[in-house]
């Protein structure tokens, strides 16, 4: 076998072993930890976690770090290289296998249950846009989206054992040299960071908005109030989904129109504006709930299931809702999309100063909030439709020959009728 880091080492054929687990841990202070291959715990990616946690970061965001390094693990188990050993062959050749080799993807449980074996319908539509939305779908390859995440998460996990002197005294995952950040008087952001050597490129995407025609679509196809209102509230305060299904009963002010949430990054209480529809749908849907006996109360859960035993509702719940709407469309909008389409209605609105669109949005840096102003794909699409019909109505005025040039002679040579 050829040792780890050879170029000539086969990559295509190399298998990702599905050793280890990412566990959700019922405490506070250490919401997940890293399972190896033989079910231990792993103690520096629980440091790492703690330091995240230090730093105010949300259990979402130590999940999303952990399923990164839980790919890293299984790479250098597959290996038999430990942590501490890894050096920039093993980093080099774990950007490489991300970047042809094709991702795993785990059957869904009805299909594991059913017995059914290996890759579910890898086939024609992975990758292919959708006919209603034009977003592709999630593809057979690594998205360099999820690429560069990872190259970024490995790279502050060891440059984080770096510091705390119990690493390796080189980062495999190394910084590029022109990529380094520049300081503010050169004109650095104070958003930049450094990039990394295996960091792919990721292209500039416009955010992409659900058109108002297609919302209503969206909205006509659910069933229940209570996902009526979930809809209304997102697409008219741009709450992230998170935020909004956290809420209490006392965080609605109606007389007020005003929802309050807690922001995912800071953690702060913010109580935002909100469209009167969506406290009408609300409404409607809380007289519906109580009646069935979902707990009230201002402390308790705003949204619960729709049946007994009523639960909170959780985000992969609603987002098992909006997919439903989507299957009956043929679409496949995310819940997402309705915080971009909200930023993107505020941004275009020429009364509502940006600032204020920050705020409500609740971004740290008004260069985020900047990216809803130009015009969306349907509007770029409309405007250069309305360029072609133009262009073909247009009354063309016909040449006029230079003087000492017979238009018959230019006829007869180009063929055109002066």
């Amino acid at each position: 076998m050829l040792e780890t880091g050879d170029p000539s080492r086969d990559l295509m054929g190399f298998v990702l072993p599905q050793t280890g687990a990412l566990v959700e841990v019922a405490n506070p202070a250490r919401p997940y930890v890293l399972l190896d291959a033989s079910g231990a715990v792993v103690e520096p990616v629980s440091e790492f976690f703690a330091e995240l946690q230090a730093c105010s970061r949300p259990p979402s965001t130590i999940r999303s770090y952990g399923m990164d390094l839980l790919r890293w693990w299984r790479f250098l188990d597959a290996w038999g290289v430990e942590w501490r050993r890894a050096t920039r062959a093993q980093a080099r050749d774990f950007a490489r296998w991300m970047a042809i080799a094709p991702k795993p993807v785990r059957a869904h449980w009805r299909r594991r249950a059913g017995g059914a074996q290996g890759h579910p319908v890898a086939g024609a539509s992975a990758g292919v846009p959708n006919s209603v939305t034009g977003r592709p779908g999630p593809g057979l390859m690594y998205a360099a989206t999820t690429r560069a995440h990872c190259e970024t998460v490995l790279r502050s996990f060891y440059d984080f054992h770096l510091d705390a002197g119990t690493g390796p005294i080189v980062n495999p995952f190394p910084v590029a040299r022109e990529r380094r950040r520049l300081p503010m008087a050169a004109g650095g952001s104070p958003r930049s960071s450094p990039g990394g050597r295996y960091r792919p490129s990721v292209p500039a995407r416009i955010p992409r908005r659900i058109p108002d025609t297609r919302f209503d679509e969206l909205f006509a196809a659910l069933r229940h109030n209570r996902d009526r209102a979930l809809l209304a509230f997102w697409v008219s305060n741009g709450a992230r989904a998170e935020e909004l299904l956290t809420c209490r009963q006392r965080d609605a002010l109606p007389g007020e129109q005003l929802l309050g949430v807690v922001r995912k990054g800071t953690r702060a209480y913010q109580q935002v504006p909100s469209s009167a529809d969506a406290f009408v749908w609300l409404r409607l849907y809380q007289e519906e709930a109580w009646r069935a006996g979902v707990p009230r109360g201002p402390g308790r859960w705003m949204w619960w299931t729709l049946r007994p035993p009523f639960r909170p509702l959780t985000y992969h719940a609603a987002r098992a809702m909006f997919g439903r709407a989507n299957a009956l469309l043929g679409s496949n909008w995310t819940l997402h999309d309705l915080r971009r389409t909200a930023a993107y209605r505020m941004a275009r609105d020429p009364k509502l100063a940006l600032t204020d669109v920050q705020w409500v949005l609740g971004h740290a840096h008004l260069s985020t909030t900047q990216i809803y102003l130009p015009a969306g794909r349907d509007e770029i699409v409309d405007a250069v439709r309305a360029h072609h019909v133009r262009q073909t109505h247009e009354v063309r005025v016909p040449a006029v020959p230079a003087a000492g040039y017979r238009p018959d002679s230019l006829t007869e040579l180009f063929g055109r009728t002066w």
